[in-house]
């Protein structure tokens, strides 16, 4: 449990618990996502990587960051991992036109809120 508290302290997660853009709210005490009345199933791993990129908008995190603050510093995945979350994540809220998951060539992600 330490462990977990402390990656989501370092992910700046456990001091803002809710977020709302839009139609979207994301609550992470019931790791919950809802675009209107619609309920976005999501992994854990998905709704933390949403809730990271949305709760910093216009900031560029590399997957290296992400890895660090998500995974852990002693995780056996690659950074292209994070790859495949956001690939699912666009692919989930491609109906949300509250914001979009940006791709910075050559360092990362961002969410840009519209």
């Amino acid at each position: 449990m330490l462990r977990v508290g402390a990656l989501l302290r370092r992910a700046n997660i456990a001091s803002s618990r809710k977020l709302s853009i839009g139609a979207l709210s994301l609550d992470a005490d019931e790791h919950s996502a809802y675009v209107g009345a619609e309920e976005i199933p999501l992994t854990v791993r998905e709704f933390d990587v949403l809730f990271k990129l949305l709760s910093y908008p216009k900031k560029t995190f590399t997957r290296t960051q992400l890895m660090d603050e998500l995974w852990g510093y002693d995780t056996e995945s690659s950074p292209r991992t994070v790859d495949v979350y956001i690939t699912k994540l666009r692919d989930k809220f491609s109906a949300c036109r509250d914001f979009e998951i940006v791709t910075i060539h050559g360092l990362g992600y961002k969410a840009v809120l519209k």
